[in-house]
């Protein structure tokens, strides 16, 4: 089986890369071989490579950035997907696109259904809801759309990596109390969407690991894990804040916890705890270090 991943240089990409099953062929699309928001080059690469499924990582991530760049976001977060699932219809191929937690609002006081009522409270998050939907649109029994919360891995841009950062350089450190969510791991995450690659489910499906955190709570575990590690010489001082303390361009739901429940019983999986696997990453950057 060939399998093609986009956004192969991201932080997803290279866990899925890195986890490839057994008897698949990964073809590795970074953006430097496919940009997926022009519709010629995905028609005349994917016809090229011929793969039985796509796996999508590619977006546009910078949830900020997307505020003022509102057209860039909807190029790569919306057209791009569609550009791939109408490649893959023509291809009869499969797509497994990935999609986000925050295109919930945060007003429920329980988990999110894959079928509960999505709204975006921002650019970023309206453009990733707007790409689920023309995948599933011009892809509907080929498509399976797999939403997932506060990605994190060994390399890229993202919490851990930048509270590490923080975390060598200053005594304390300000992180907001009131947005709640799962922390994921992209190696927890990746043999998901492989085995959706291979699988014949179609839909929209929920991934993160198991268990919720504030990001405060979330700051506290990495300088706590870091500092046993030997990552930082010593965890600093972390005070929470509110949102409204620590405005930013864009707003984020204060709870958007995924209910993966039925990801779960369809795959015959059961997700860890998010601190079982953010000790895990810690520890295999421990052992590159050394």
């Amino acid at each position: 089986m060939k399998v093609a991943v986009t956004g192969a240089s991201g932080q997803l990409g290279r866990a899925l890369l890195a986890s490839t099953p057994s008897g698949v062929e990964a073809v590795k699309l970074r953006h430097a071989d496919l940009d997926i928001t022009d519709a010629d080059a995905v028609n005349r690469r994917l016809g090229e490579v011929r793969p039985d499924c796509v796996i999508n990582t590619a977006a546009f991530t910078d949830v900020d950035g997307a505020e003022d760049r509102p057209d860039a976001a909807r190029q790569c977060n919306t057209e791009g997907p569609a550009n791939l699932a109408i490649a893959c219809a023509r291809l009869r191929a499969r797509l497994v696109h990935l999609s986000t937690d925050f295109v919930f609002d945060g007003g429920l006081a329980r988990p999110y259904l894959p079928q509960d009522a999505p709204a975006p409270l921002g650019v970023y998050a309206a453009t990733k809801l707007e790409g689920e939907q023309r995948v599933l649109q011009e892809l509907p029994t080929g498509a399976c759309i797999l939403r997932t919360s506060w990605l994190y891995g060994e390399r890229g841009n993202n919490f851990v990596l930048r509270m590490l950062e923080l975390m060598r350089t200053r005594k304390e450190l300000k992180v907001v109390l009131d947005q709640v969510g799962a922390p994921t791991w992209t190696h927890s995450l990746a043999p998901v969407a492989w085995m959706f690659a291979l699988r014949p489910e179609t839909g929209v499906f929920h991934w993160c690991d198991s268990g919720l955190a504030s990001r405060y709570d979330f700051a506290m575990a990495i300088a706590e894990e870091a500092a046993e590690l030997e990552l930082i010489e010593a965890a600093p001082a972390i005070w929470p804040i509110t949102s409204a303390e620590y405005p930013l361009r864009a707003r984020r739901p204060a709870y958007s916890v995924l209910d993966k429940r039925a990801t779960e019983t369809a795959l015959g999986l059961r997700a860890e705890h998010w601190r079982v696997n953010l000790r895990r990453m810690l520890a295999a950057m421990t052992a590159d270090w050394e």
